[in-house]
């Protein structure tokens, strides 16, 4: 007998083992899969927090340069009331000399070089009394001044930018005097 075997005849197909999973365990692709979404999702809110450090960061150094001078300028604002205080006896004596003439263009310099740094001044004079811009020093009765008003301003206050630099000293309206 000659029986013929068709060698190029293919091999039975066997069915592809699955992986073998207890319960309980994933595929190892699955996990695989998992693990590499664990990372991307680390490494974009690592991305997101450097970002944001590097923006607090710079925006902690323009906060440090802006208030830097901050003691300084403090410093100087005794040095102003004392100037003015001369500024204004120069004038009483005499708004036509020189003396008085060059003292308020020194007095220009400096409100000029204290606006550049963004000091200002803190209203006061007629305005309703801020605790937190103002410092009262007395009340006195007014007749036409409301009661919680500034009637006179006995000190300047300063802010720079938006920081108390010193309040301003003054007395408050208590109102009508009672008869």
């Amino acid at each position: 007998m000659n029986h013929s075997v068709d060698e190029t005849e293919a091999p039975a197909q066997q069915p592809q083992e699955e992986p073998f999973v207890e319960a309980g365990q994933q595929d190892p692709a699955t996990a695989l899969a998992a693990e590499v979404e664990k990372w991307k999702d680390l490494a974009v809110r690592t991305a997101a927090e450097l970002d944001n450090f590097r923006k607090r960061s710079a925006r902690d150094m323009q906060e440090a340069r802006s208030y830097a001078n901050a003691d300084l300028l403090r410093g100087l604002l005794p040095v102003l009331d004392t100037f003015e205080m001369g500024l204004e006896a120069a004038r009483i004596e005499s708004e036509q000399s020189i003396v008085f003439q060059g003292l308020k263009m020194v007095q220009g310099m400096f409100a000029n070089l204290l606006k550049e740094f963004g000091v200002e001044e803190v209203p006061a004079q007629g305005k309703p009394f801020d605790p937190n811009l103002h410092e009262a020093l007395s009340q006195e009765a007014s007749d036409t001044v409301p009661d919680g008003t500034i009637l006179r301003v006995q000190r300047r206050g300063y802010k720079l930018k938006d920081r108390l630099l010193r309040p301003a000293n003054v007395v408050v309206s208590s109102g009508a005097a009672d008869a």
